[in-house]
């Protein structure tokens, strides 16, 4: 299966409760990054991806989880990030716990075999509802009990909020899962959009992008950033640079640094696995 490692020489298996563990797990792939929380400094990253765009069940989360030698330690923290295409936002000052399903059902079909999550999102005050395939969360519980699942829009709008007031009028922010994307778009107070689209190639990206910029009326010289692990840079550029003159490939910030191993990485692409540490 394709694989990715970078790790620092100061990395040892032996000092893992002074590490911070962050796993984004799907059926496309198992990545994480340990944060060493006495030098704040990322330590490793390691990735791994199904074979032919085929996808990975349960059963086979689970062997790669038992089969690394990291992942089957014991951390300071851990913190599970469980992409999803099925969310919807609630206002935090109408969420009523008890009526989580018929929200989530409101605008989403969620089928017999997945559970709904909640995470508590403080900058906007929502709460964010997903759904999850019952196999994976039962995988993920074993093998991490006691951590909390969070969508990826949770790290996504942490990295926003730490960045939004620095940018300008608009944070436009485009984060590309396997077959879907994130498009999310805040002024300086305000979440103004935050929406999900499927897609099969990079014109379906473009159209969506240009299609919500327009309707916005978001100008074409206002900076777009994009993210996600699926995300190809010459291809994005190629397909946008004749309609948008500033884009940016979103770049891991917060109270952290990165080890000299991960100078040549891309990294936007791991951008929610690193911002996870930032969430609450």
């Amino acid at each position: 299966m394709p694989f990715l490692e970078l790790f620092d020489e100061t990395l040892d298996i032996n000092s893992t409760e002074n590490y911070e563990l962050s796993v984004q797990a799907s059926p496309d792939e198992l990545s994480f990054c340990i944060l060493d929380t006495l030098r704040n400094k990322f330590v490793l990253l390691r990735s791994y991806e199904s074979e032919d765009k085929a996808k990975f069940d349960p059963n086979g989360l689970s062997e790669i989880i038992n089969k690394d030698d990291f992942l089957t330690r014991h951390f300071r923290k851990i913190n599970i990030i469980t992409p999803s295409s099925k969310s919807t936002l609630v206002p935090g000052p109408l969420f009523d716990g008890s009526k989580k399903d018929d929200y989530f059902r409101f605008n989403q079909i969620a089928s017999e075999d997945e559970k709904i999550m909640v995470n508590k999102l403080r900058d906007p005050d929502i709460f964010l509802l997903f759904s999850l395939p019952e196999g994976i969360t039962n995988t993920l519980n074993s093998s991490f009990p006691g951590s909390r699942f969070m969508h990826q829009l949770k790290p996504l709008f942490q990295y926003i909020s730490f960045n939004r007031r620095s940018i300008g009028i608009n944070n436009v922010h485009v984060h590309l899962e396997g077959d879907y994307l994130n498009m999310v778009i805040f002024d300086q107070n305000t979440l103004k959009f935050c929406n999900t689209f499927h897609y099969n190639t990079i014109s379906d990206i473009q159209y969506y992008v240009l299609y919500v910029l327009r309707r916005m009326n978001i100008r074409q010289e206002e900076t777009i950033y994009f993210s996600g692990r699926t995300l190809n840079k010459k291809e994005i550029l190629s397909s946008f640079s004749n309609y948008l003159s500033a884009i940016r490939f979103a770049v891991p910030e917060g109270n952290y640094t990165f080890s000299y191993v991960f100078n040549e990485t891309e990294l936007h692409k791991f951008l929610t696995i690193f911002s996870a540490v930032n969430c609450e």
